[in-house]
């Protein structure tokens, strides 16, 4: 008899289980998707050499010496100010010793405003020119 009630009863147990690791689980996933604005700022001067270079190509038009730069930059984790679909465009900032794009990245606004991020997009300094 009490193995017939623990029965009726299991989907109720596991739901709570759930709910319990779903809960517990929530403050390390909201802070994942928590967005971290681009409140720092950083001097043209106090950037590495190789971004200060990265730089003078935007200005410049170009021509890059990497094939993605200048694509459209999504800013799907919201680090960035949020803006329409194709505002923002990024370009590679060269690491030394390294044969691939690395992670530095400079970011630019279509109304002008440059950031900097040396982590792959997880944190950006605004660039003060």
């Amino acid at each position: 008899m009490l193995a017939r009630a623990s029965i009726r009863f299991l989907p109720a147990i596991i739901g709570g289980l759930i709910l319990a690791v779903l809960l517990a689980a929530a403050p390390s996933v909201l802070a994942r998707g928590t967005p971290e604005p681009a409140t720092a700022a950083v001097p043209v001067a106090q950037l590495p050499a190789e971004a200060r270079t990265t730089l003078a190509l935007i200005r410049a038009g170009g021509p890059f010496p990497y094939e993605r730069d200048g694509i459209m930059f999504g800013n799907f984790e919201r680090r960035l100010p949020p803006a329409e679909r194709g505002y923002y465009r990024e370009y590679t900032v060269a690491t030394p010793g390294l044969k691939h794009r690395g992670a530095r990245r400079i970011v630019a606004g279509r109304g002008g405003e440059l950031y900097y991020t040396a982590d792959h997009y997880r944190t950006f300094r605004r660039i003060l020119e």
